[in-house]
């Protein structure tokens, strides 16, 4: 005999676990990943051990990944010649969607990288839902996919949510 289970809210749910429970939570150290809590209206703070250990209230858990790529710009059909395959400096793309769990992984990881090679490397990122023609073009089959361009010429290629040493040494052989 199946049990009826009633849909509830995260916050809902957060709501009856006691704050002790909720601070001894382990939630992943991703930028993504934020706590809102039920009585705060400052600014939501990162989620850090600390913070974590002195949280009293419980509140509701949101993601916010699609803002974490400030650094990253996009790039469209129209854009691409331009910025990607007439770049006189190597170009990282990253092709992900707003909706895909290990994208949202790799934001914060290309997000350091394009500030660490700032200058030395160009990086972008295609949203494979509003520009397909450019992921067909390129075989994009599976999200994330990383793509380095050098000379207007793909020569590597990265698949799925890696480790940033992994997405570093890919950077490292074109400079």
């Amino acid at each position: 005999m199946a049990t009826a289970f009633s849909p509830i809210s995260v916050s809902t749910a957060l709501s009856s676990i006691s704050s002790s429970r909720l601070a001894s939570a382990r939630l992943p150290e991703f930028g993504g990943l934020r706590i809102k809590p039920a009585s705060v209206t400052q600014p939501i703070q990162s989620v850090s051990r600390s913070s974590r250990r002195n949280r009293t209230a419980a509140g509701s858990i949101f993601c916010e990944a699609q803002n974490a790529a400030i650094q990253v710009a996009p790039v469209t059909d129209s854009t691409w010649q331009s910025l990607v395959l007439d770049s006189t400096l190597p170009v990282l793309v990253e092709f992900s969607a707003p909706w895909c769990g290990p994208c949202r992984i790799i934001h914060p990881l290309i997000e350091e990288l394009a500030k660490e090679y700032a200058g030395k490397f160009k990086f972008y990122k295609v949203n494979t839902d509003e520009s397909p023609g450019i992921a067909a073009k390129y075989g994009i089959r599976s999200i994330p996919t990383v793509l380095i361009f050098k000379s207007g010429e793909k020569r590597d290629a990265v698949i799925g949510a890696v480790p940033k040493s992994t997405l570093t040494s890919s950077i490292e052989k074109f400079l």
